[in-house]
C-alpha cells in the first residue's frame, strides 16, 4: 500500500481482507479471471463488505471525499428552486409530485431541500430515497431524524427498487461515476479487455481479447489511436433506461463530473479517467485498500443523453455545474444574506467560490436533465446550455 497515504488501522485491514478473499472466491468461481466491472462492482457493493455496504465513513471532511451538499447548504436552496418549479407544475395537471432521490449520501441533501422547500411551500407528496447500503441508510435515517420536524419526516421513505410508476423529479448527484466500468485498451491486434486474477499476493492485473460485441462496436466507432486506455460504462444505458421506465411524468435531474463523448475520448485522455479516493488523497490503483476507497470513472454523457432519449425521454439541456446553480438563482440567495453579517456571509461566499469556480467544481461537474410529459421553461438551464457538444 503507498506508505504516503494515511495507514488503515487493523480493523480497516481485516475489513479490506475479508472483502480480498470474498473476491478471490468470485474470481474462482468465474473460471480464473474477471473484468474490471465485476471487480469494480464487488469491491463497491459487496453486501456488507464493499466500499458503499460497509461501515466506514464515507463522506465529508473527515471521510474520503467531499459532495457539493456537504460543502454548503447553497447547493440544495439552490437546486429547490428548480424543484419547486416542477412540483408546482405537476401539481397544477393534478399529478402527485413526489421526490425519489438516488444514493442519498449523509442524507444532508434530503435535509436541506426539504426544510428549503418548506420554505417556499412546495412540499412534495413523497421523499423516496433508493439506497443500495444498509449502513447508509441507517445514517441516513438518524441524520433526518435528528433535523426535520414530524410533519417533513413523515413524508420520507426509503426504498429497496425503484417504483414501477413514479411522478415528480428524480434526482442524482455523484451516482453514475460509481457505477461500474469496463477498461478496455486498444492494441495492434484487436480490443482488450482489462480484468484480474489472483495470486498469492493479492489481485493481479491481466488482459484479455474483449469477447462483448456491444464493447467492440462502441469502441469501434470511436477509432482510438493504438494504445489507448480507456472506460466504457455500459451500466449507465441500463440505469437511464431504468429511470425512464420508472418516470411517467416529471423530471431526472443528473449531476456528475465527466465530459462530453468528444472529449472524454480526446486522443491527449489516453490513459482513461478511473480514479481513486482515500482520506482525501487521489491516486490510480483500485486494487489496494478494498473495501476501503472510492473506485470512480468520470462519466460519458453523450451515452447519459442517447439512453434518455433512446427510453422516451425529452433532453431538457446539457450545462456546467456553475451555469446551472447561476440560472436557478444562487446569486440572489447569497444576496438575500447581509453581507455586515459576516460570521454567515463569508463562509457561504467562500463554499460558493468552491460551487462555482472552474478550478473546483464549477466547469468540471455537469447537469443534464430530461422530462416526461411536463413541458414548461424550466430555470435551471435557461441560458448557457451545452446540448450542441453532446
Amino acid at each position: 500500500m503507498n506508505t504516503s497515504f494515511p495507514q488503515p488501522d487493523f480493523e480497516a485491514v481485516a475489513h479490506s481482507n475479508a472483502l480480498l478473499y470474498s473476491i478471490q472466491a468470485l474470481i474462482a468461481k468465474e473460471g480464473g479471471w474477471i473484468n474490471f466491472a465485476k471487480l469494480m462492482d464487488a469491491a463497491l457493493y459487496t453486501p456488507g463488505l464493499g466500499y458503499y455496504s460497509g461501515g466506514a465513513k464515507k463522506f465529508g471532511f473527515d471521510g474520503d471525499f467531499v459532495t457539493a451538499s456537504e460543502i454548503s447548504p447553497l447547493f440544495s436552496k439552490t437546486i429547490a428552486r428548480q424543484v419547486q418549479q416542477v412540483l408546482s407544475a405537476l401539481k397544477a395537471q393534478n399529478k402527485q409530485a413526489g421526490i425519489l432521490e438516488l444514493g442519498a449520501g449523509t442524507g444532508r441533501f434530503a435535509i436541506d431541500l426539504l426544510l428549503e422547500l418548506a420554505k417556499l411551500e412546495q412540499l412534495p407528496t413523497r421523499y423516496m430515497i433508493l439506497e443500495v447500503s444498509a449502513h447508509l441508510r441507517e445514517v441516513q435515517q438518524s441524520a433526518l431524524k435528528a433535523a426535520l420536524p414530524n410533519e417533513l419526516m413523515d413524508r420520507v421513505v426509503w426504498l429497496d427498487t425503484l417504483p414501477e410508476c413514479f411522478d415528480g423529479l428524480i434526482f442524482a448527484n455523484e451516482v453514475l461515476d460509481a457505477l461500474p466500468v469496463n477498461i478496455v485498451k486498444t492494441t495492434a491486434v484487436g480490443l482488450v479487455e482489462m480484468g484480474v486474477v489472483s495470486d498469492d499476493a493479492g489481485l493481479v492485473w491481466q488482459e484479455k481479447p474483449a469477447s462483448s460485441s456491444a464493447l467492440k462496436d462502441f469502441v469501434a466507432k470511436l477509432k482510438l489511436m493504438e494504445g489507448y486506455t480507456t472506460e466504457v460504462c455500459i451500466a449507465a444505458t441500463g440505469l437511464v433506461a431504468s429511470l425512464a421506465n420508472s418516470l411517467q411524468s416529471g423530471m431526472l435531474l443528473m449531476i456528475d463530473y465527466g465530459f462530453s463523448r468528444d472529449e472524454y475520448y480526446h486522443p491527449q485522455r489516453n490513459q482513461g479517467t478511473l480514479m481513486c479516493h482515500y482520506r482525501h488523497r487521489a491516486h490510480s490503483d483500485p486494487l489496494v485498500y478494498l473495501g476501503l476507497q472510492d473506485i470512480t470513472a468520470h462519466v460519458d454523457f453523450t451515452r447519459v443523453a442517447e439512453a434518455g432519449v433512446a427510453n422516451d425521454l425529452e433532453l431538457i439541456g446539457f450545462v456546467t455545474q456553475a451555469q446551472f446553480l447561476i440560472n436557478a438563482g444562487i446569486t440572489e440567495l447569497l444576496a438575500s444574506i447581509p453581507a455586515e453579517d459576516s460570521a454567515n456571509y463569508l463562509p457561504l461566499v467562500a463554499s460558493a467560490q468552491k460551487l462555482l469556480s472552474p478550478a473546483e467544481m464549477g466547469d468540471l461537474f455537469k447537469v443534464i436533465a430530461f422530462e416526461k410529459n411536463l413541458d414548461i421553461p424550466y430555470i435551471g438551464f435557461s441560458s448557457g446550455d451545452k446540448t450542441h457538444t453532446l
